[in-house]
């Protein structure tokens, strides 16, 4: 999600100079090359992230070591970055420059945006699960037998037996 679409508009940064600027100006002390959309499908090598997102390698690895990104590795050990690691290095970086959140500030958040999304998928299940009841008692109401918690018997109308007569 960008941030952008939090609405924090009202929030400001301060660049490395002391003075403060609105979310989504660029800084001119600081030349940093514009986040790149990726095309295909597959994994980077740190060096080519570190360029594609005009950063040093090393800050790749202090965002590993901190527990903010996990890319996969090589038999040789070597940093696979897929595009999920790309997106989630975009959302971090949107963090620091843009908001100029702290490394442990975006462990919070990264941690907090985790649970909503396991909570949105868990709400989605149990959804699923009530839409797929209620059709199942809609279609049960149609037949009280079926479905019922106590089995319902139908009552046998028996024409009462008139006694036969004395004679």
């Amino acid at each position: 999600m960008p941030v952008g679409e939090l609405g924090l508009a009202l929030f400001f940064a301060r660049n490395p100079a002391g003075t403060s600027k609105k979310i989504g100006q660029r800084s001119k002390i600081t030349a940093r090359k514009p986040m790149t959309k990726r095309k295909s499908k597959g994994a980077y090598m740190i060096s080519a992230v570190a360029e594609m997102y005009g950063i040093h390698p090393q800050t790749l690895r202090l965002y590993e070591r901190e527990g903010l990104l996990k890319p996969s590795r090589t038999e040789g050990n070597t940093r696979l970055y897929t595009d999920e690691d790309l997106q989630r290095l975009e959302f971090i970086l949107s963090l620091a420059r843009d908001l100029g959140v702290n490394i442990a500030g975006m462990a919070i958040i990264l941690q907090m945006r985790e649970r909503m999304e396991e909570m949105q998928r868990q709400i989605q299940e149990f959804v699923q699960y009530i839409q797929k009841e209620v059709l199942t008692r809609a279609s049960a109401a149609a037949d009280p037998s079926k479905g019922a918690i106590v089995p319902v018997r139908r009552p046998m109308v028996v024409s009462p037996v008139q006694p036969a007569k004395k004679r």
